[in-house]
């Protein structure tokens, strides 16, 4: 009789070969193990394992020991749940059977009926077998075979990271690979699947006789990636597959060749590394134009007549080093055989309309800033040089500029000390100016070279008072340090805007220059709060006034203005020191700034809040008056002694309801100068937006006719996947829908489906219409395929 000994309702503690029965899950799927040594589970020195059972069995005759009935394995984190487990000594196989489920300390969950694997793990089948793993995809088999400790082979199998439907598992997952064979090599790292068919909501689709994929745990590894398409009017479908070249833990090759309809092959490489303290790339692409007369004649992507643009490419890199935890060194640089290849083939990082090529040093600790960087603005456009609205060859070198701010810990007779620095050196080759504009002359960037060091300090307190008054007041010093050595071109053009009648000042050429400007300000704030059983109101009057000195030597147009010629009077700047929104221009004169602020919660989930005000020049020269090289502050509202009404309102509601106005308004007529509303719900199934904007005409500053613009967008939700989404703005000044598009889109946890068609429209050829058509699908953990970008 053999000798058995048996343990009803066992608990057991300590170190035992059942544990091993955790690892045999790993070499299940494909997802599971990076060498063979990872096969075994991690297991922390000292676990102890606690095996729960009904009846345990040692049977010494044939030398196996079995758990029987509601078995239960814990160890180092990791479960096992089986009817029985049994362990062969003689054999040195593990076998678990009966609803089996195991969960590792990872959190992947396997399930099979019946596991049967040596105890070093090399050989092994299992049953019935599925697998979930931690970022949710799912693999099932009729069975699985491991053999030689790294070949694993699923018999009838089936792989989707898609989740089974919760009311109804049995059906069909979006989509799934059914293969009759899955083979995953440990060694090589790669999954392949033979004689497989690919089913999208429970169809097939598509038969592959066999197709191989890294192994999910692999991050990076050599092969082709998912192709992409694309279709550009002027270029004509294209069909791009890239080729990835992992060459080591640290850096990669991407290799792609892109074939277009009408142009021919475009080459793309992009080098890509990585340090332990930053990664740069770089990337070159060209190509050999067959059909350079597709493009609109005339430009730069076709060529001048007689002198086609057949061959073009670019280089560029891009890079960021951390040299310590406050400083960082970097650099985004494109170089070109013309100014416009990138935007019209879209190379990827470098497409951009303006590309601004760059090298920096930045510094950031505790209250200190610090950024050093040389820059060169990069227009990407397609009109001829020798065109007039040409801007690309007027962009200057920004060589170098500088930022630094400190503001000192402690506080300074009790209110906070703050320094800024800013300097900037400039060289431009070709004058960028339009001085036979019929509305008046401007002059945007001057030929020649330039520099300006800035320095200001500002010290400021807030008092609250016992009625709840907050008292600021405000000391400010600046000073200005700035050289000119303009071209011949330039002081001609100079001479001419001085002579026009629209502008009618002398001109004030200087080589050098310094000026100052001190301030003393004082800023009054009382916000009061009203409230009532169903609703809170705040209630803030403001004032605030200036007092300084005019703007030196701003009476003549000697001194360049390259960093403030942007300039917008409105609700968001009434209360802006200084409203330029650069350094080359600076506030003048004694000016007050008196508005009234209001913000409102009610208890069933509204906002509002609202802002008016009005800005008065109360004594020296209005500096929003006095012309610069761009007329700055022309027609801006400020230009007046007493200013432009500016107000903004907005409100809010729970439902995803919310619309805000604002506006400036004529100071005699109240006659809207401008106007900017938008209007928004976001309420499933439906979602809309609209956004009205209106500029009055400014043709001192370049706009002799007024600006309408409306721009519409909406999508639509079927259900929690499927959507429809469109858009387009239309120029109501110019009668031209500026660009437009349409798309509908499928999307939920592991498959993307996306379509678009969008027109844009240029002003000066409104006729000429660029069509795009955008597609990409996207099957999570197999890749994506379609365009690269989205059309809109």
């Amino acid at each position: 009789m053999a000798s058995r000994r048996t343990a009803h309702r066992a608990r057991l503690f300590g170190a035992t070969a059942l544990a091993c029965l955790f690892a045999c899950a790993l070499p299940t799927a494909p997802a599971f193990a990076q060498t063979v040594a990872d096969l075994a589970p991690t297991v922390p020195e000292g676990s102890q394992m606690l095996l729960e059972a009904d009846t345990l069995v040692y049977d010494n005759d044939v030398q196996t020991v079995t758990a029987v009935g509601g078995v239960q394995i814990d160890y180092a984190g990791n479960r096992l749940v089986a009817q029985r487990v049994t362990y062969d000594r003689k054999t040195s196989r593990l076998i678990a059977s009966g609803n089996v489920a195991i969960v590792n300390s990872d959190g992947t969950k396997i399930f099979s009926q019946e596991i049967d694997i040596t105890d070093d793990f090399a050989d092994g089948f299992v049953n019935a077998l599925r697998v979930e793993t931690v970022d949710k995809t799912y693999f099932a088999a009729e069975s699985a075979k491991r053999e030689g400790g790294v070949l694993t082979t699923f018999n009838n199998g089936v792989y989707t990271a898609c989740a089974p439907c919760e009311k109804t598992p049995d059906k069909a997952p979006i989509w799934r690979v059914k293969a009759q064979k899955i083979i995953w090599d440990g060694q090589k790292k790669t999954v392949r699947f033979e004689n497989s068919n690919f089913e999208f909501f429970g169809f097939p689709i598509a038969f592959l006789p066999a197709f191989e994929i890294a192994d999910p745990t692999v991050k990076r590894k050599s092969g082709f990636l998912m192709p992409s398409i694309l279709y550009k009017s002027d270029l004509g479908a294209g069909l791009s597959i890239p080729y990835y070249f992992a060459l080591s833990p640290t850096y990669d090759l991407t290799v792609t060749g892109t074939g277009f309809t009408k142009q021919g092959f475009l080459g793309e490489a992009e080098w890509r590394q990585r340090f332990n303290n930053g990664e740069y790339t770089l990337k070159m692409a060209g190509i050999h134009q067959m059909n350079p007369d597709k493009f609109d004649a005339n430009t730069v992507d076709s060529g001048p007549p007689g002198d086609e643009n057949k061959l073009r490419g670019m280089v560029g890199s891009k890079g960021r080093f951390d040299l310590n935890p406050r400083w960082a060194f970097g650099w985004d640089i494109l170089a070109q055989s013309d100014k416009n290849f990138s935007r019209t083939y879209n190379i990827d990082g470098f497409s951009d309309s303006t590309h601004r090529s760059e090298v920096y040093l930045t510094g950031l600790n505790d209250r200190n800033y610090f950024d050093l960087r040389a820059m060169h603005f990069d227009v990407q456009e397609e009109v001829l040089d020798s065109d007039p609205t040409a801007r690309a060859d007027k962009q200057p070198w920004v060589l170098p500029t500088l930022d630094y701010a400190y503001i000192p810990d402690m506080p300074v007779a009790g209110g906070e000390l703050s320094f800024d620095v800013n300097a900037r050196v400039l060289q431009r080759s070709e004058l960028d100016a339009a001085l036979a504009a019929a509305n008046g002359p401007t002059i945007h960037g001057l030929a020649g070279s330039s520099g300006r060091l800035t320095a200001e300090a500002e010290w400021k307190r807030t008092i609250t008072t016992d009625g709840g008054l907050l008292v600021t007041p405000l000391l400010a010093f600046r000073g200005d340090g700035s050289y000119l050595n303009a071209s011949a071109d330039s002081l001609n053009a100079i001479n001419t805007m001085a002579t026009s009648p629209q502008i009618n000042v002398a001109d004030d050429v200087r080589s050098s220059l310094f000026r100052y400007m001190a301030t003393l300000g004082l800023e009054l704030r009382w916000p009061v709060l009203f409230s009532s059983t169903s609703s809170t109101h705040v209630l803030e009057p403001m004032a605030q006034l200036f007092a300084r000195p005019n703007e030196g030597d701003i009476a003549g147009l000697g001194i360049p203005n390259e960093d403030a010629q942007s300039f917008v009077f409105d609700a968001a700047s009434l209360f802006e020191r200084d409203k330029f929104s650069g350094y080359d221009r600076m506030e003048g004169g004694t000016r007050a700034n008196l508005g009234l602020r209001y913000s409102g919660s009610f208890d069933n989930g509204w906002t509002t809040n609202a802002l008016a005000g009005q800005s008065y020049q109360l004594a020296g020269e209005n500096s929003f008056a006095a012309p610069d090289l761009v007329n700055a502050g022309a027609y801006s509202g400020l230009e007046t002694d007493t200013s432009d009404y500016v107000a903004l309102a907005g409100i809010a509601s729970p439902n995803g309801f919310s619309a805000s106005v604002s506006g400036r308004f004529d100071e005699q007529s109240l006659e809207v100068r401008r106007a900017e509303f938008k209007v928004g719900l976001d309420a499933r199934p439906l979602a809309v937006s609209a956004r009205y904007a209106f500029i009055d005409a400014q043709p001192l500053y370049g706009f002799a006719t007024d600006r309408h613009e409306v721009t519409l967008g909406a999508t639509a939700r079927f259900n929690d996947n499927w959507r429809a989404f469109g858009s387009g703005t239309y120029d109501i000044q110019n009668d031209l829908l500026v660009k437009n598009g349409l798309g509908f889109a499928y999307d939920d946890e592991c498959f993307t489906y996306m379509m678009t068609y969008a027109e844009s429209r240029d002003h000066n050829e409104p006729d000429d219409v660029t069509r795009t058509v955008g597609f990409n699908i996207s099957f999570r953990t197999l890749g994506d395929f379609g365009t690269e970008t989205s059309a809109f």
